[in-house]
């Protein structure tokens, strides 16, 4: 158990144990075991390459879908990627703020992702881990024992975990109720979001729309409201910050550390975090699960869908919907995350993706309906009972939820008013 202690001793700036200029090769293990290797070539690019040993295997481990072939078989990677690293990869790092404040503490520039994995890849989402590696000399064995170096982090280790642009730590809760960020850095069970500086009762506001998603049967993992100044362990800079945090326990880890690979739908249509706005529909999300997961996580996929329209989240990103891989090879569609009613802070916003043609979070009507259902070549018949049944369910437990008292009036109303107010134009729709 890590120190406990109220005032720990100041995070310091951490620098990298290792010289980017001699720094060639990032070893990339899924569950424990290499299954690849990120090389920095010349002209600093970067070609990510399987283990023959890991392409040899009939019952590998699943790295991703983008790397499934129409066939079902491996897709090996020939190109290299100019400064960034590969899709995939760059996928596994925070955004935004989160990137410059990790990077700043590691002494790397934010931009150079190929360094910032290379100090960020003991604590990644899902089942891999990433770390430094030596390079052998020409004709030296490739044996892993003999090349690989597992660099040491130091003493303040930077705490980091599932890729987002809120700031947010891996931590460990204690029995006590009390939540401890953990001295190495690696393998926290429980996600530490931290209040936003821009928007009042982030945390807040997303436990009690977790909340309601629990209410109305859709899966989401458990949470707490913590005091900030009860979490130990945070870095002094953000230890500062006064109010609560939001505790979401992480699905992607078991019982004893056991790791549970995932990954999300930019990493499986091969976007950049960048892009997660563009390029895709929710029909497309809704293809895939349709080919990989058949009804139940399609027909659970629309059920968020429509909860995300009725309680205003307009922040449904590719990088917001999840695939995991429980028994390491087929993919199921994750607990539910990141459900923050976005238009009390952006009243006249849109929806992060199209959604049968529409961006609108004032309806949802039966042509969206059948248009999604075009797209991804679903049966259209069940998929209004599911819209209309999630529909009146949530206006349900809207009503009771205990939960809604921890916001602030004016965002309470401003909810309970979008929720009746898509409700009105379903119903309008299912009486036509």
């Amino acid at each position: 158990m890590p120190p406990t202690t109220k005032n720990p001793r100041p995070a310091r700036k951490t620098t990298m144990n290792f010289d980017p200029k001699t720094l060639n090769a990032l070893a990339v293990n899924l569950y424990g075991r290499r299954i690849g290797v990120i090389n920095r070539i010349g002209g600093d690019r970067h070609l990510f390459s399987f283990e023959q040993g890991y392409i040899d295997n009939p019952n590998r481990p699943t790295l991703s879908l983008s790397f499934k072939g129409q066939e079902g078989g491996l897709v090996a990677p020939t190109r290299a990627v100019t400064a960034r690293l590969p899709v995939f990869f760059s996928n596994l790092l925070p955004e935004g703020h989160l990137r410059d404040y990790l990077a700043a503490r590691a002494n790397v520039k934010p931009q150079r992702e190929f360094f910032l994995l290379a100090v960020l890849g003991a604590d990644l989402p899902g089942g891999l881990t990433v770390s430094p590696m030596d390079q052998p000399h020409e004709g030296a064995a490739e044996d892993a024992a003999d090349r690989e170096h597992e660099v040491r982090m130091p003493e303040a280790a930077l705490r980091f975990s599932l890729a987002g642009v809120q700031l947010k730590f891996s931590g460990v809760m204690e029995a006590s109720g009390g939540l401890t960020i953990p001295a190495g850095g690696m393998g926290g069970s429980w996600i530490v979001k931290l209040p936003s500086g821009r928007f009042a009762s982030v945390p807040e506001n997303e436990y009690t729309m977790m909340a309601l998603a629990r209410a109305i049967g859709i899966e989401v993992p458990r949470t707490e409201l913590i005091e900030i100044r009860d979490i130990r362990g945070l870095p002094e800079d953000a230890g500062t910050m006064e109010g609560k945090a939001l505790a979401v326990q992480r699905f992607d880890r078991r019982g004893g550390g056991e790791t549970i690979h995932m990954e999300d739908f930019a990493q499986v249509f091969g976007l950049y975090p960048e892009e997660k706005y563009r390029h895709r529909s929710y029909a497309n999300i809704a293809a895939v699960l349709w080919a990989e997961t058949g009804e139940a996580g399609t027909y659970e996929f629309l059920r968020r869908l429509i909860f995300s329209v009725l309680i205003g989240n307009a922040d449904m990103h590719l990088k917001n919907w999840s695939l995991l891989y429980p028994d390491r090879r087929t993919p199921v569609l994750s607990p539910a995350y990141d459900f923050v009613a976005t238009l009390p802070y952006i009243p006249r916003d849109e929806l992060a993706l199209t959604f049968g043609g529409s961006r609108s979070l004032s309806e949802i009507t039966t042509d969206q309906v059948r248009r999604l259902a075009d797209t991804a070549r679903l049966p259209a018949s069940p998929l209004w009972p599911i819209v209309t049944e999630t529909t009146d369910r949530t206006v349900a437990a809207w009503e009771k939820l205990a939960e809604k008292d921890l916001l602030p009036e004016k965002m309470r109303t401003a909810i309970g008013d979008q929720i009746l107010s898509v409700a009105k134009t379903v119903a309008q729709a299912t009486s036509k």
